[in-house]
């Protein structure tokens, strides 16, 4: 994969179609400096692609145990996201990044040393975890399952990294 120039990343999983919440998170991320966002999966359906259309961002995702349409999800996204399946591995701002759904060999990546960052989704539970490598699970974006939606963001640079709880709204 190409090298993108970002320095704050946003990172979403688990959005589940709930649209509002995407878009509440994409607001909040591009006001924290983000202008590319890191989707753990679980996006579910290629309209999805609508609120990040109209945010201008650019996504990188790998696909989830609940994105059943993987051909039209990429066909929709096409332009302004990528979608992978995991995990994906790739080079953004520098740094050296894992991108997965489910944690499956979570602590392989950890102790391989290969890593600055490891992102992952699928437990709807936040998770941000020091480097090296620096590891975030950003908990469910739709809040569906905890009543508790989340997102976080990164600064690339430094890895440091802070969740965000959205408002229910």
């Amino acid at each position: 994969m190409r090298m993108l120039c970002a320095m704050i990343v946003g990172i979403v999983s688990d959005t589940h179609d709930h649209l509002d919440r995407f878009r509440l998170a994409l607001t909040t991320l591009r006001a924290r400096g983000a202008s590319v966002i890191l989707h753990a999966g679980d996006i579910v359906s290629p309209f999805t692609a609508l609120p990040l259309e109209a945010s201008g961002m650019k996504m990188i995702g790998v696909f989830g145990n609940n994105d059943g349409d993987r051909v039209y999800l990429v066909e929709r996204f096409a332009g302004i996201a990528e979608l992978h399946r995991g995990p994906y591995l790739f080079t953004l701002h520098g740094r050296r990044v894992a991108l997965m759904h489910e944690p499956y060999g979570l602590e392989a990546f950890i102790g391989s040393g290969m890593l600055d960052l490891i992102v992952y989704g699928h437990l709807h539970e936040p998770e941000l975890r020091p480097g090296p490598p620096l590891v975030i699970n950003p908990g469910e974006c739709g809040g569906w399952l905890s009543g508790r939606p989340t997102c976080a963001v990164v600064n690339l640079e430094s890895l440091q990294a802070e969740l965000i709880e959205l408002p229910l709204t």
